[in-house]
Formats: C-alpha cells, sequence, structure tokens
C-alpha cells in the first residue's frame, strides 16, 4: 500500500498519519532524479527521515512503542534482554534527528513536520523516565543500557533548547537519576567508554556534577587508540569497520566540546585536543567519500552492517559543524551522501508493514545481524541525516552538485591523488 507522506512525496509500507488524520500532501517535489540538485536533495532527505521516525514517535509519545513496534531479534541472538531493544531505538533515533528538530519552526511543509514530530519527542522522553508509563524504557542491570543511554543524552546535548529546556521538571530530574545511576555499570575497554563518558558531559552540560575520571579515560583511551592516517582501534586490536564513525569520532568530538566548553578537568587542552580530534574526524570523511562508488553503494564490511548509511555519519557530522576539510566541496559530499541514501533504502524492505526498521543492509536481510542486533538497533542509521540540521538555504543544500572522486575516477576524468598523512 502506497501513501502520500507530508511532503507529498510517495512511500511504500507503514509510517503513520499525523495526529487528527491523514497527512496532507506538500508542496514540495517527490524523490529527486538520480542526478542530485539542490532543493530535491532536501525534500528526500526530510521525507525519508520522517518515514523513518514518525512511526516510533507517534506511537512513544502514546505510550504504546513496546505494544506496537515489531521487535525483531538476530537470527543469532545472544540472550540478552530485548527490552533494552526499545532504549536503543529511542536513544539512537533521537540522536541522529535532534539537529534537525532543533532548527526554528516555519511555516512551510518541512516546518510542520518538524514541529509535529519536535512534539511527539518531548512527550515520547516524558514517557521513557515515567516508571508508570507502559514505554518506560530498560534503564535496568542490562549492560547495554550504558551503549544507548549515551544515544539518548547525545540527543540532549545536540538539540538543548528544543529537546531539553522544554521538558518539565519532573522529567528532567528523572533523566539525570537515571544517568546517574549508569555508572554501576562497568564499561568495556573498548568504544565503551565513551558511552560513560557521553553520560558524564551530558551532566556537565547541564551544569550537574560530573565525574572526571569517566570523562578523562576515554579522551586519553581514545588517543592511545589513534594508529594513524585517521584510523582509531577499538580497543586493543584494530577492527577494519565502521566504527570510528557510527561512534568513536562523534562520541570523542562532543565529549571534548563539553568539557572545553565547561573548563573541565582535562588532562592537558581540552580545546587543543578538540581541533586534533575533529582534523583526524576529517582525514577519515575523505576515506569515507572514496568509499562511495560512481551508483551510490558502499562496501558492508566488519560489524554491525545492518546500520546501514549510519557507517557515514562522520561525514555527516562535519557537513552540520561545517567542518569539512577543502579537499570536500559541500556540493560533493551532499551528492555523495544523497547517492547512498537512495541506493541503500530504495528497497520497500528496509521497513515493516507498519513502518518499522527491519535487519538488513539494502533490505530485510536478518542473516547478516550480529549477535547484539534487534530492529530497534537499525536506528543509528539516522545518524547520517546530522546536515539537515542545517537550513534549506545554507551552502550545503544550495551548492551545485559535484561529483564525487569514484564517479570522476571511473568516468576517466582527473581526481586527486590521495596521500596518508602525520597527524
Amino acid at each position: 500500500m502506497q501513501r502520500r507522506n507530508f511532503f507529498g512525496t510517495l512511500v511504500a509500507g507503514g509510517g503513520l498519519s499525523m495526529l487528527g488524520g491523514a497527512l496532507p500532501a506538500g508542496a514540495l517535489a517527490q524523490a529527486p532524479d538520480p542526478a542530485p540538485r539542490p532543493g530535491q536533495d532536501r525534500a528526500y532527505m526530510a521525507a525519508l527521515l520522517q518515514k523513518i521516525a514518525e512511526p516510533v514517535l507517534s506511537s512513544m509519545a502514546r505510550g504504546a512503542l513496546k505494544r506496537e513496534f515489531d521487535m525483531e531479534l538476530s537470527p543469532v541472538w545472544d540472550g540478552r534482554d530485548r527490552n533494552v531493544g526499545y532504549l536503543e531505538c529511542f536513544g539512537r533515533l533521537m540522536s541522529g534527528c535532534a539537529p534537525w528538530l532543533a532548527l526554528p519552526d516555519d511555516a512551510s511543509a518541512e516546518g510542520r513536520v518538524r514541529k509535529h514530530l519536535r512534539e511527539l519527542a518531548l512527550q515520547s522522553f516524558v514517557h521513557a523516565v515515567d516508571p508508570k508509563s507502559p514505554d518506560y524504557l530498560a534503564w535496568g542491570d542490562n549492560f547495554q543500557v550504558l551503549v544507548d543511554s549515551a544515544y539518548f543524552t547525545s540527543a540532549l546535548m545536540r538539540a538543548p533548547r528544543a529537546l531539553w529546556d522544554p521538558l518539565d521538571r519532573t522529567t528532567k530530574e528523572r533523566i539525570i537519576a537515571r544517568v546517574k545511576e549508569l555508572r554501576r555499570i562497568l564499561p568495556l575497554y573498548t568504544n565503551w567508554l565513551l558511552f560513560a563518558a557521553m553520560n558524564e558531559a551530558f551532566l556537565l552540560s547541564i551544569g550537574e556534577a560530573h565525574d572526571p575520571l569517566r570523562l578523562n579515560t576515554a579522551i586519553d583511551k581514545v588517543e592511545e587508540w589513534y594508529v594513524g592516517d585517521g584510523w582509531i582501534k577499538d580497543g586493543e586490536h584494530f577492527h577494519f569497520d565502521y566504527y570510528d564513525s557510527f561512534v568513536i569520532y562523534p562520541m570523542l568530538i562532543m565529549v571534548l566540546e563539553q568539557a572545553s566548553r565547561h573548563h573541565a578537568q582535562v588532562r592537558g587542552n581540552a580545546g587543543e585536543k578538540l581541533a586534533l580530534a575533529v582534523k583526524r574526524a576529517q582525514r577519515l570523511g575523505e576515506h569515507l567519500e572514496r568509499f562511495v562508488s560512481p551508483i551510490g553503494t558502499f562496501p558492508p564490511i566488519g560489524r554491525s552492517a545492518t546500520y546501514r548509511t549510519g557507517a557515514f555519519q562522520v561525514l555527516a557530522l562535519l557537513a552540520w559543524r561545517k567542518q569539512l576539510p577543502a579537499s570536500l566541496p559541500e556540493g560533493q559530499v551532499r551528492a555523495a551522501l544523497q547517492s547512498i541514501h537512495q541506493a541503500t533504502w530504495s528497497h520497500p524492505s528496509n521497513f515493516s508493514a507498519k513502518g518499522f526498521l527491519t535487519l538488513g543492509f539494502t533490505g530485510h536481510q536478518p542473516g547478516i545481524a550480529d549477535v547484539y542486533s534487534n530492529s530497534g538497533s537499525m536506528y543509528i542509521a539516522t545518524e547520517s541525516f546530522l546536515a539537515l540540521g542545517l537550513p534549506e538555504n545554507d551552502s550545503y543544500w544550495t551548492s551545485p552538485a559535484q561529483e564525487w572522486t569514484q564517479q570522476k575516477a571511473y568516468s576517466q576524468k582527473p581526481f586527486p591523488r590521495d596521500g596518508y598523512v602525520s597527524y
């Protein structure tokens, strides 16, 4: 079954209508042509993010996510408490949506969508920490909670005025209490150190007492694990996968930014460490851009291939922060990211009949899911939508599309040589 979303774009399967009836057709164009063009790109990306987010937020705002969500477990599920999947779903979704929802309200079709989804998100945050709500999230003893609490707090740090300030006092107090209680969980000696540090950075950002040891341990170990040319080990061993983009650089940058902004006690200079982290992330961004094939595909390497386009969070993050390196023009990055979204999300089986994400890479492919993966985990894919946090008149969206590296390389055109860096 097909319907039109709020932008007037036809979408297949799932998704819920706006409260009070069917979504009105907007004035924006349908999904763009394969050749990305300014204006069409944003309409496509906003419509796709709405399609991913609305079923979750519409359910959770009513306290019905646990009842309505299609919880699909990996065929090799390791037996951990499946209830943590709802925290994964909501926390990861909000981390990716936060910059977009933080934009000012306006009368456009997109502006009405943002306002509506933001209202649903605020109601959902209330349910998330209300012990009497059917959608009270799994804040208990499951160690996985530490992971996804960091995405939960990431959203609040990325959009404090839109998502934190409007919350009522009781909800804020409950969130603070739940976050502090998670100090009981000993993080693994991997990227998990950053999840603990993220929660401390959140507490720091709102003027609460934080644990400098948890903050510094993550910063110090990630610095030690840097192997060069933009790549960081995930613990003792190097893994050739996308975890530098899924987790390590985005969270390291956020932790260092809060530490620098609030003058936290950090070994060394937090501002200088932040600048170096961004510089190294820019180098990783150059690698990621070169991974995009001429038709928008990219290699499904390493762990967590089911996280789909979340592999490109670093590029989207740098675009949103206006920190793309000079080697990557905005029109080139936008075109490359547009292409990977079109190639990845085009098949209807990415979504269940009710509109929730399924296990897979470019559709429903549960056989590739890892032991820790459930359908809630999949919402980390929204981290590749961070550039929607830039307004529609920003140069990222208005600059002409440019061919990305592999397009040039495979059409016999000049393209920049690549080399290593020593920082």
